[in-house]
């Protein structure tokens, strides 16, 4: 069998790996070696393509914002956390007011930090019931608003954004649930957005809850419309309105996100399954029921136990979790919701 012949590296490819090596990159996991040479070959590329400077100026500030962000989010990488939406215009002494802050303070009783858009309105009523200490802050740079509201400002907890896009990044990979209340085009805007990442898989599967005050009708009328426009002229299906409640009872929307996580605890896909990691070990009498109940979206393979994968290592915190392996369609993830809800329901 012939030998393949070693290319050599070219001058540039060994500069790259000077430069790897003077940063102390060449000391880390080949991974990180991998991807930081991916980033510097990217950046490179991006100037020798004639990209405009303006172009290039919206790159080099998303990647630091990102940067930033990471090191903001870092410490708190195991701490679950839940992301609030709602309008900014939101009165102090309103009752919307009232519900976020107590819904923000009852969470937080269970563990959960809280991460809001850092301004005024149902923002600072997240940060206020969470408190201080169990508060994140992403704030948006706008010419006409906003400024951090009091409780998260100067904080070290308190991220600054530029644009939209790197903004709404970190308000769904940082979080376990989120939590929307009333509000304008922005709240929506985010509404939508967390719908379709979690409905096409782009981001982790989590509890989403749309909570108005008793008897209030604001995220109800959204339902309606959402059932006789959307459904019913099959522009979704109807397992994807098990993707997210709609509840004006604070202690359902709080039972929502804890139940989430009494048996199921996360996630991730690898070589083309799902690993679905559990607080406990679950009897196989209900991984049987689970792959008969849910053939349909499992390509009629049974649910089975495994060890983690190698592809886990970065993540130390779930090494000793048991793990379900699951042959998952990677598109019925309404199913997938109702499939947890019956593991937390029966495990």
């Amino acid at each position: 069998m012939a030998k393949t012949k070693k290319t050599e590296s070219t001058p540039l490819e060994n500069a790259i790996a000077t430069v790897l090596c003077e940063a102390g990159i060449d000391d880390t996991d080949t991974r990180t070696q991998r991807l930081t040479r991916s980033l510097v070959e990217t950046a490179l590329a991006l100037g020798t393509d004639g990209v405009p400077v303006p172009d290039l100026k919206l790159v080099d500030a998303a990647l630091m914002e990102i940067r930033d962000a990471l090191a903001c989010f870092g410490p708190y990488s195991t701490a679950r956390k839940v992301t609030v939406f709602g309008s900014a215009r939101t009165s102090p002494d309103s009752a919307e007011y009232r519900l976020a802050r107590d819904f923000s303070a009852r969470i937080a009783e269970h563990d959960f930090m809280v991460i809001t858009g850092a301004g005024p309105g149902i923002m600072e009523a997240g940060n206020e019931g969470a408190g201080r200490d169990k508060s994140f802050g992403v704030n948006i740079r706008l010419p006409f608003e906003q400024s951090a509201n009091s409780v998260i400002k100067d904080d070290a907890k308190l991220a600054d954004f530029k644009y939209f896009f790197t903004r709404k990044l970190f308000f769904l990979k940082e979080s376990s649930a989120v939590a929307l209340f009333p509000g304008g085009f922005g709240t929506h805007d985010e509404c939508y957005e967390t719908l379709t990442l979690v409905q096409t898989g782009k981001t982790q599967l989590v509890p989403i809850v749309f909570l108005d005050v008793p008897k209030g009708t604001y995220w109800k009328t959204w339902h309606q419309y959402v059932q006789e426009h959307l459904l019913r002229k099959e522009l979704i299906g109807p397992d994807d309105l098990a993707l997210y409640k709609v509840t004006d009872d604070l202690g359902e929307a709080v039972r929502e996100i804890t139940d989430f996580y009494s048996v199921y605890h996360s996630s991730r896909n690898i070589r083309g399954k799902l690993v679905i990691r559990t607080n406990h070990y679950v009897d196989k009498s209900v991984l049987e029921t689970l792959s008969t109940e849910f053939a349909d979206i499992l390509s009629d393979e049974p649910i089975t136990e495994r060890g983690p994968y190698d592809e886990e290592s970065d993540e130390p915190e779930a090494a000793d979790l048991p793990r379900l392996l699951l042959c998952f369609d990677m598109r019925q993830y309404g199913r997938l919701r109702m499939l947890i809800n019956r593991l937390n329901e029966l495990g």
